[in-house]
């Protein structure tokens, strides 16, 4: 599985598309527009009191119902546990006391390297990958999913609750594709098992694909998943009696590594948003 060729390969089939470009412009213009009616309709009738807590970035509008319904949240001092509720412009609110608002949307893709846990903070002082995107925004952005301490590759962050949850979720299928190298050559024979039924821990792994490396040792493997599960790609090929050396993720939900560092972090552009919002 060649990812680089691959990634390259979209893109430029999508720049030579102008039936799929002039679609895309048509989406945008109308993703705009509706915005801009929106922010109009809000400013005069208000929005709904989980919208806009989803919208401030803490969590989906069908969590922010069950924080409504526990009495997590106040609009102008006073407890607020009806669903429809409509906030004003003027309205302050607080969750769990601390005030929030409805911020700006902020979508930010870090290369993450080795060594780094993805956590908020962490009392025992190791790195987290917050320190590498603390200038990245004003706004306050949280992971989405997660990569453990020895992973590299793609970490998306953003404050929008509602996307954030749609990627996580394994039934919306979002394309993870991984580069393991391992401590000895993956055997034709395992590598048919792992294209296969794979049962991991007592329930079924669904593996999408999985492939030799192009033009690399055969201890150099492409594995794409949708599952979330804590450590799966390593507990996938531990199973079979491998260890993985190194695993960096080159793909996630259709972003790419290019111009993109190890380390280094970059805003995802309006047509990368749309993408992810279509998925």
């Amino acid at each position: 599985m060649n990812s680089k060729n691959s990634s390259r390969g979209r893109q430029a089939g999508s720049n030579s598309n102008p039936r799929k470009k002039n679609t895309f412009q048509k989406d945008f213009k109308k993703a705009v527009n509706h915005n801009k009616t929106s922010i109009q309709k809000t400013n005069q009738e208000g929005v709904r009191l989980n919208k806009y807590i989803a919208n401030s970035g803490i969590c989906s509008r069908r969590e922010a119902d069950t924080y409504i319904e526990h009495g997590s949240v106040t609009v102008n001092g006073q407890l607020v546990t009806e669903m429809g509720y409509k906030v004003k412009a003027t309205d302050e609110v607080r969750f769990d006391g601390s005030l929030i608002s409805m911020e700006q949307k902020r979508y930010v893709l870090l290369n993450k390297p080795k060594n780094y846990i993805t956590t908020m903070e962490d009392d025992r002082g190791r790195k987290t990958v917050m320190e590498l995107i603390q200038n990245a925004t004003k706004e306050r952005i949280y992971p989405v999913g997660r990569l453990d301490r020895n992973t590299t590759g793609l970490l998306l962050f953003t404050n929008d609750g509602e996307l954030a949850k749609k990627l996580t979720h394994p039934k919306h299928n979002v394309r993870k594709l991984y580069h393991a190298s391992l401590d000895k050559k993956l055997t034709l024979s395992d590598l048919e098992k792992l294209r296969g039924d794979v049962v991991i821990e007592g329930r079924k792994v669904f593996i999408d694909a999985v492939s030799y490396v192009n033009g690399e040792k055969k201890t150099e493997v492409g594995i794409e998943i949708h599952s979330g599960r804590n450590r799966i790609v390593r507990k996938i090929f531990e199973h079979f009696g491998y260890s993985v050396l190194k695993l960096d993720r080159v793909i996630f939900a259709g972003l790419t590594k290019k111009n993109l560092p190890r380390g280094r972090y970059r805003e995802l552009t309006k047509q990368e948003v749309v993408n992810l919002q279509m998925l």
